[in-house]
């Protein structure tokens, strides 16, 4: 299907490599979320990053000068809390390797963080990753624990290149037990479910931003949803020309998808002349 930015009212847009790399923001950042206020879109920031609250990504989208409301971040970490609640009793127990991201949208869905005969091993990107936590984490699952995953990227784009992902905490669990995780963020439904829900909207009315093939673009796809397509973070042009898996719409970054909301504002003609 042909598509363009500006026909788009509703975006789910990733963050890591599209928005920014590491602590730094990418090329049109301020300019883009100017546009997309004044053409009145509603957004969803929806990333597989589990490590920080979302009042940490509020605070550091405003240190590169853009404001967000809370309701407008979703992460891996509250989606794989709000997946765990309805499928389990209220206070059970869950060993956590991961950020302050993942143990705050936990407890705030009432689990209690705990090593000692978890119901869940729930895993999820850990800055302070150690050998300690993961041989804790194999105990209890080959005890019995429930194997989650908050997403499966094996890498994440940095300023310096691209970094290892918790797709590779999890591969290295999966050796040592023989587990399969189950995975709640991108690619899998339950991600995109809440930004829908969060935009109220349906996925037909919706255009998903990212930078990776086998999660913002996959699973825009498993969910019916239109995809663009940025290379600015982990998918090149080239990984891009060798895959059977395409977006609907590829740009190189965040300028060019601003042009195109902004020839859409030129063309509008203002309200009181409709």
């Amino acid at each position: 299907m042909g598509v363009s930015i500006a026909q788009w009212r509703n975006l789910i847009v990733d963050m890591d490599g599209v928005l920014w790399r590491g602590e730094t923001a990418l090329p049109g950042l301020g300019a883009f979320f100017r546009v997309l206020r004044e053409s009145e879109r509603r957004i969803v920031l929806a990333t597989n990053n589990s490590s920080r609250t979302v009042p940490q990504y509020v605070a550091k989208l405003e240190r590169m000068g853009v404001q967000v409301t809370a309701e407008e971040i979703l992460t891996s970490a509250q989606a794989t809390a709000s997946y765990l609640a309805a499928a389990t009793p209220t206070g059970s127990r869950v060993s956590v390797i991961g950020g302050d991201g993942l143990r705050a949208a936990l407890q705030e869905q009432s689990f209690v963080l705990n090593d000692e005969n978890p119901a869940y091993v729930v895993v999820g990107f850990d800055f302070e990753l150690n050998w300690t936590k993961l041989d804790c984490a194999v105990r209890n699952i080959r005890a019995g624990a429930i194997f989650v995953g908050t997403n499966a990227d094996a890498t994440y784009p940095t300023e310096k290149g691209i970094g290892i992902g918790n797709g590779a905490i999890l591969a290295a669990l999966q050796t040592a037990t023989c587990a399969t995780p189950i995975v709640i963020g991108k690619p899998e439904p339950p991600l995109y479910e809440l930004a829908l829900q969060r935009l109220g909207a349906t996925a037909a009315e919706t255009l998903v931003i990212g930078d990776r093939l086998e999660t913002d673009i996959l699973g825009a796809q498993r969910a019916a949803i239109a995809s663009l397509l940025l290379l600015t973070g982990v998918t090149t042009r080239a990984a891009l020309t060798q895959s059977e898996l395409q977006p609907d719409l590829v740009l190189p970054g965040l300028p060019e998808a601003t042009s195109a909301m902004l020839s859409e504002l030129k063309t509008t003609p203002p309200a009181a002349a409709r």
